[in-house]
């Protein structure tokens, strides 16, 4: 794939696209026009892979700051340690509440949904 050029054109300009490049960013990087970007995204097929693309990348930084939460977790529980001077304290007490509300909040939503959605293949079969 590398040894073709416009294959790697093409390569290039995926990934700078799916990463948030503009248009003329994107044909800067991939060494095209900015014309050839523009047609190449009239092409549904070619949006699909931008797409498929951002939603890996997404998926994959989700996953890497789930590895990282329960590091996180200790840091904050760390800084509500009477050590810590009230202020860090307070900060850090009012970002744990905050995040585990919405923690429960977004697992409370993820069961409902797949409640609902049990519930649709159910009644589809």
């Amino acid at each position: 794939m590398a040894d073709n050029p416009r294959k790697k054109n093409e390569l290039q300009l995926l990934l700078a696209l799916a990463c948030g490049a503009t248009v003329e960013q994107a044909a800067l990087k991939s060494g095209l026009t900015a014309r050839t970007v523009y047609r190449r995204l009239e092409d549904p097929s070619f949006r699909r892979r931008v797409q498929k693309t951002q939603r890996e990348f997404v998926e994959r930084t989700a996953g890497n700051l789930t590895a990282a939460a329960n590091e996180a977790v200790k840091a904050f529980l760390d800084l509500v340690k009477p050590a810590s001077p009230p202020p860090v304290r307070l900060g850090a007490a009012r970002s744990i509440l905050e995040m585990g509300l919405k923690l429960r909040e977004l697992a409370n939503l993820e069961e409902r949904v797949a409640s609902l959605e049990e519930q649709m293949t159910g009644s589809n079969k």
